[in-house]
């Protein structure tokens, strides 16, 4: 499902546009416009719209009506404290518009952030196209034996191919049955309906869709998806994303970058339990009040930061 010639044609006639404005514009942004981020083999994330910048974010702080004589230190300053003390409305004055085109299974735990608006392409109207996301071999691993929803070791190259190729043969057959249920008797086929042919489709077919997000929840989007522990097919689409934020909203995401990706949450047991280790007291899992999970995580977030 590549953008047809009637995208590419509205994609050049919007990018050739020169249309003066009153309201906040981001340069870096306008030069990312209408573009497509490659991710993964054939799905793409390219920004369509958006409203806003980070000194409307200020603005919306301050309920000012301009820009006055306040220095760019001044507003990071703000946008900084903003997000350090979640104070998260102003964020809400940006909004976002991506189109975007995705297996159907990253879709589907994709729409399970509720905070957007979103109209995707119709298999009930149009017909889908022949085209499948096939995972590269170093990504394809095994179960993880010690978290249920996560991945293990990675397959061997012999183990890697098998699954590739039985990956490839059956989306093919699906797809040559969906359309042999939508072809018409004469053309050897069914005539079916296509919002019922549409149900042999392999969940790695590719779907598209236009999705639009306010900055807050976009942040809390990217911070779940963007982290180590999602999903590898759906957190290459949140990385192609931050930078068009980065673009976008620089001062916003850096505060972002501090604040939300690069920062963890202790909880009170945590912190108590710091506060003895700062004290110089040896603490062992068993006394520290912890249950051996949080004992682990716990550990987990402090060993970047502890002396070899």
């Amino acid at each position: 499902m590549p953008l047809t010639a009637e995208q590419q044609a509205e994609i050049e006639s919007q990018s050739n546009l020169q249309i003066p404005t009153k309201r906040p514009v981001s340069p870096g942004l306008e030069a990312m416009l209408f573009k497509a981020l490659p991710v993964l083999d054939h799905g793409f994330v390219r920004v369509v719209d958006y409203m806003g910048d980070d000194s409307s974010i200020v603005q919306a702080a301050r309920v000012s009506y301009g820009a006055g004589t306040k220095k760019v230190s001044e507003d990071r300053g703000l946008i900084r404290y903003l997000m350090r003390h979640h104070h998260t409305t102003p964020f809400e004055m940006c909004e976002i518009k991506y189109h975007v085109r995705l297996p159907i299974f990253v879709a589907r735990q994709w729409i399970r952030h509720r905070t957007a608006s979103v109209n995707e392409y119709s298999a009930r109207y149009s017909i889908m196209d022949r085209e499948f996301y096939i995972p590269e071999p170093e990504v394809l691993a095994a179960q993880s034996k010690i978290n249920n929803q996560g991945r293990g070791d990675v397959l061997s190259s012999e183990q890697a191919a098998a699954v590739i190729n039985l990956l490839k043969q059956d989306a093919q057959q699906c797809y040559d049955n969906y359309e042999t249920m939508l072809n018409p008797a004469e053309e050897g086929g069914y005539g079916l309906a296509r919002e019922l042919a549409r149900m042999n489709l392999t969940l790695n077919s590719y779907s598209q869709w236009y999705w639009k997000i306010n900055l807050h929840n976009l942040f809390h989007f990217l911070q779940l998806r963007i982290d180590p522990h999602a999903q590898y097919e759906i957190r290459v689409y949140a990385e192609a994303m931050l930078k068009t934020l980065q673009a976008w909203v620089p001062i916003a995401c850096e505060a972002f970058e501090d604040y939300r990706r690069g920062a963890v949450t202790f909880s009170a047991s945590m912190m108590k339990v710091l506060g003895r280790m700062l004290n110089g007291e040896a603490i062992e899992q068993a006394d520290s009040g912890l249950t051996k999970r949080e004992w682990t995580e716990m550990m987990q977030m402090l060993a970047p930061y502890q002396q070899k």
